[in-house]
């Protein structure tokens, strides 16, 4: 079969890879019917995480199951199946408090690579939740959503505490602060600031249900959020970048008692302890259990209730992988989708 690899900063080829097997009696093996881009794939695509030898990329699918281990009971072959960029028993105790992304037999999908024709699914029980049904072809972009962004947008909402009554900041508008977006009000919140620059983001978010836009960053931004909110700041606020000056900017958008849910991979961010300890603040967040929330994603999905693959803006067959790459990486694309 063949894949998107990474073989150096900005060097994406579409290449032979070996074919996927069943390893283990839990596994399986799906056909991907779409797969895509994230930002978190910009990091090694830029250098900033370098990689030491060619690398398979990918960490989000959908598809139709083609072979499973002798082991899986609930996945069957022909389902048309969603998962986690985690793949996870879901029973061990960390599972089953709710965090499976921290299973303790964790596997990242990243290390297997799914932006490819077909993919091995450890765990394919725990890991994989089938659809009711094949799917319309338009439902696909946001079951490949909920794979990875829609999933962690709602953490993160979830995470800050978004609800009723409540006013939320979004600070990242990539696909997964515009999902926090929906997530937020979906929940409840009465009030939706987004922290954008775009204008093609911005009329997604309000789309998505953000009531009011802020285009300054850092302190400026900050000092503007405080001015919507009787200089108080969010109650609760969703970081979706991962930078020092992002989750700073949280944080100091966030009023006392407030909640952060952050979920943009960290670099090089070093909290300062004073200002922490002073802000009253309560933080939550790191890799989304996505596994939790799927079934409720899923379900929301197929009754239509929510479109969350409009943040897919382009879309480009799998061997055109490296050009996706190039549109988000120069931003002019939000959201990359890729059909093998």
């Amino acid at each position: 079969m063949k894949g998107a690899v990474l073989h150096g900063p900005r060097d994406i080829r579409f290449e032979e890879r070996d074919e996927p097997r069943i390893l283990e009696p839990s596994d399986a093996v799906i056909t991907l019917a779409a797969a895509c881009v994230c930002g978190s794939d910009l990091w090694p695509y830029r250098g900033v995480e370098p990689i030491t030898e060619p690398t398979p990329m990918g960490h989000e699918y959908v598809g139709v199951v083609e072979q499973v281990g002798s082991e899986v009971k609930e996945i069957k072959v022909g389902d048309f199946v969603v998962g986690s960029f985690f793949a996870s028993d879901n029973t061990c105790e960390i599972c089953q408090s709710g965090y499976q992304s921290h299973c303790v037999h964790a596997v990242v999908m990243g290390t297997i690579g799914t932006q490819a024709q077909r993919a091995r699914v450890p765990m394919a029980d725990g890991t994989l939740v089938a659809t009711p049904g094949m799917p319309e072809p338009d439902l696909i972009p946001s079951l490949l959503a909920a794979s990875d962004v829609l999933g962690t947008g709602w953490f993160a909402a979830v995470a800050a505490e978004a609800g009723p009554g409540k006013t939320v900041a979004v600070v990242g508008d990539g696909a997964v602060g515009l999902l926090g977006v929906l997530a937020a009000k979906w929940l409840g919140a009465q009030r939706i600031v987004i922290f954008s620059r775009h204008e093609d983001r911005q009329a997604l978010a309000v789309e998505f249900g953000a009531t009011d836009i802020i285009t300054e960053r850092g302190d400026e931004g900050v000092a503007k959020l405080k001015a919507l909110t009787g200089g108080l700041g969010a109650h609760s606020t969703i970081e979706a970048v991962g930078t020092q000056e992002s989750i700073m900017q949280a944080i100091r958008s966030t009023r006392p008692g407030g909640h952060v849910g952050y979920v943009g991979v960290f670099h090089d961010v070093q909290l300062p302890g004073n200002e922490l300890f002073f802000s009253g603040v309560h933080l939550h967040g790191g890799p989304a259990p996505v596994r939790r929330f799927l079934p409720e994603l899923m379900q929301l999905i197929w009754d239509r209730k929510i479109n969350p693959g409009k943040v897919f803006d382009l879309e480009l067959p799998l061997e055109a992988a490296a050009e996706g790459y190039r549109a988000m990486d120069e931003r002019r694309a939000i959201k990359v989708l890729l059909r093998p």
